[in-house]
């Protein structure tokens, strides 16, 4: 086990991280959700949203993983609450760029937890008229789960704990981290 130290706002919070998931599980992963979906999209060219600042690495694996011809684009949303959980107010700070009008899209999220901020998300997205809309997500947790969110494609479902690594953070730290890790307080 991992130790760390973080700091919070107004004082410092001693941490343990334990590994979940290895590097190697998610880059095999990454191959077998990109190769299905390759398949399913073969003939067609979606466009790949990735969920800042999260998403980053899973997508930029994913997409260098597909077979098909794909058009990217990002968006990025604000949800306010504690540093561990969400209030579920969501706001967009950064929308698409391309047009997804009778275009099938695919949203790629690091995690799918409340589903609050997803379910957002969907509902704007929706309003640009796309051919249809799947979710991929690397983690699907269903422990605080408010919203009935499908997920199309899903990396890893994991029960319980919250987790930092491979573009998961705690207060902006520990993004960078190659592997996942359950996160204790």
């Amino acid at each position: 086990m991992l130790q760390s130290y973080a700091a919070t706002s107004a004082r410092r919070v001693r941490m343990e991280k334990e590994i979940l998931i290895h590097q190697t599980a998610i880059n095999a992963r990454v191959k077998e959700l990109a190769s299905r979906i390759s398949a399913d999209y073969e003939g067609k060219e979606p466009v790949f949203v990735g969920m800042l600042n999260g998403a980053v690495f899973f997508f930029a694996d994913l997409v260098r993983e597909l077979t098909i011809p794909v058009k990217i684009d990002f968006i990025r949303v604000a949800s306010y609450g504690s540093g561990n959980s969400s209030s579920g107010l969501v706001s967009m700070t950064k929308g698409l760029e391309i047009p997804v009008k009778d275009k099938p899209v695919i949203l790629v999220e690091d995690i799918v937890d409340t589903g609050l901020t997803l379910s957002k998300i969907l509902g704007i997205i929706s309003t640009y008229s796309p051919e249809s809309i799947k979710i991929c997500s690397l983690i699907d947790k269903k422990e605080r789960r408010e919203k009935d969110i499908m997920i199309d494609y899903c990396g890893f479902q994991v029960k319980e704990g919250f987790l930092v690594g491979y573009g998961m953070d705690y207060n902006e730290q520990f993004r960078c981290l190659r592997d996942i890790y359950k996160l204790h307080f």
